[in-house]
């Protein structure tokens, strides 16, 4: 696979242009956000959805700095020296979180090998954190893959997430182009630790993990794809379109149709997912308290 150090834009098939919501809220939300010196995946990936979901009140907050470790090939954030954890940040979190009266909190981070939990217990200080000041929220946590490390995992999972979100990303054949700091199977591995602790400890907590598309796969790798996620204990899917942040990054090599994506829905809970979320704007934390409702309902009839 071709990584384009400056191909041209695109041009946006029909269903993946969409109009922008009016500021209101999106304001108020950056607002808070800078105040307390957050930062939010939503900004610093470019997702798409965020005027949306500024527009909402919610927002997925990005823990342990604005630079990353690594040099993933898909991904807008940059790639630097970090500097040292933030000890306030984890309440800076849980006050955003309360201020904005969230009833589902989404956690995530850049990736930190430089730490020797790879961030686990700043991870763990902020789920518990924001439990404090909002004991009712169901909290989701997209962690990194901590270098397969099972101790760092355990650390997160010991403070009780809802859902252990871990994004494969891409398939196996495109790894290294996409992901070249990373393995697939490692990512599987963790996944797979996340729900085996979980059983063994007594803990509810879901599994959870993305694909985007479009990066030169096919639709039959898409499918077994998934399938290695089944079969590696993961509970919630999410599927949805690659766009390049730049064009220095991983070309776009197609864009999908919403029909397939329909047709990956219906194939992923065939496969037993108990939710999965597949479309052109799909993101892992975009909506995830519908896709963790739909999963938690099944796991309680499951388990009645």
């Amino acid at each position: 696979m071709e990584i384009r150090p400056k191909q041209s834009a695109r041009r946006l098939p029909e269903w993946l242009k969409r109009r922008i919501p009016a500021k209101g809220e999106a304001t108020a939300v950056n607002a808070l956000l800078d105040q307390l010196g957050l930062s939010t995946v939503c900004r610093g990936a470019r997702c798409p959805n965020q005027g949306e979901c500024f527009a909402r009140g919610t927002a997925t907050f990005l823990i342990l700095g604005e630079v990353c470790t690594r040099n993933c090939r898909f991904c807008a954030i940059p790639t630097s020296d970090p500097l040292p954890p933030r000890a306030a940040e984890r309440d800076a979190v849980a006050q955003a979180a309360a201020e904005m009266k969230l009833n589902y909190v989404v956690v995530t981070s850049v990736t930190r090998d430089d730490l020797p939990d790879g961030g686990a217990t700043h991870f763990a200080e902020t789920i518990r954190a924001i439990r404090t000041r909002l004991p009712a929220a169901k909290i989701e946590v997209l962690t990194p893959d901590f270098c397969g490390d099972e101790s760092a995992i355990a650390t997160v999972l010991d403070a009780q997430p809802d859902v252990f979100n871990h994004n494969i990303e891409t398939i196996a054949r495109l790894y290294p182009a996409v992901r070249p700091q990373a393995g697939y199977q490692q990512s599987l591995d963790v996944i797979a630790f996340a729900k085996s602790y979980a059983h063994e400890h007594d803990l509810a907590t879901l599994t959870k993990s993305g694909l985007m598309v479009g990066v030169g796969e096919t639709d039959a790798e898409v499918l077994a794809t998934m399938g290695d996620l089944r079969a590696h204990e993961c509970d919630i899917l999410t599927v949805g379109q690659y766009l390049a942040p730049s064009g220095g990054h991983v070309a776009v090599e197609r864009f999908v149709e919403p029909t397939i994506f329909d047709d990956w829905q219906t194939d992923a809970l065939a496969m037993g997912f108990r939710a999965a979320a597949c479309g052109p704007f799909v993101r892992s934390s975009y909506h995830a308290d519908d896709a963790f409702e739909t999963a938690d309902a099944k796991h309680d009839a499951a388990h009645a």
